[in-house]
């Protein structure tokens, strides 16, 4: 894959943004597990993407850092007040997911 343009680029940048900012300010109330059912990813994966390119373009950043700057906040405070217990249902439909997004 090539490099994309700058301008591209900052195209790029700014829906990523946007996204982070829906996720954070307009739907905090999505879980993470409904996000893997429907989407096969969710609020840790794209922190882990985050961190995997800024690694590969040198700068060296940890799990908990890609992760305040997807969640807008340490993860553990987005945790105690957004996340909610998974109910056997959802437990149930991620555990599809998985099976199919793994196929």
């Amino acid at each position: 894959m090539t490099e994309p343009d700058f301008e591209t680029t900052q195209i790029e940048a700014a829906a990523f943004r946007r996204l982070l900012q829906h996720l954070l300010q307009e739907r905090p109330d999505v879980q993470n597990i409904d996000l893997m059912i429907n989407a096969g990813f969710c609020r840790n994966c794209l922190a882990d993407w985050y961190r995997e390119a800024a690694e590969h373009r040198g700068i060296t950043m940890t799990k908990d850092e890609a992760r305040e700057v997807i969640y807008g906040m340490p993860f553990a405070q987005w945790k105690a007040q957004h996340q909610r217990e998974a109910t056997p249902e959802q437990v149930a439909a991620f555990e599809a997911a998985q099976r199919r997004h793994a196929q």
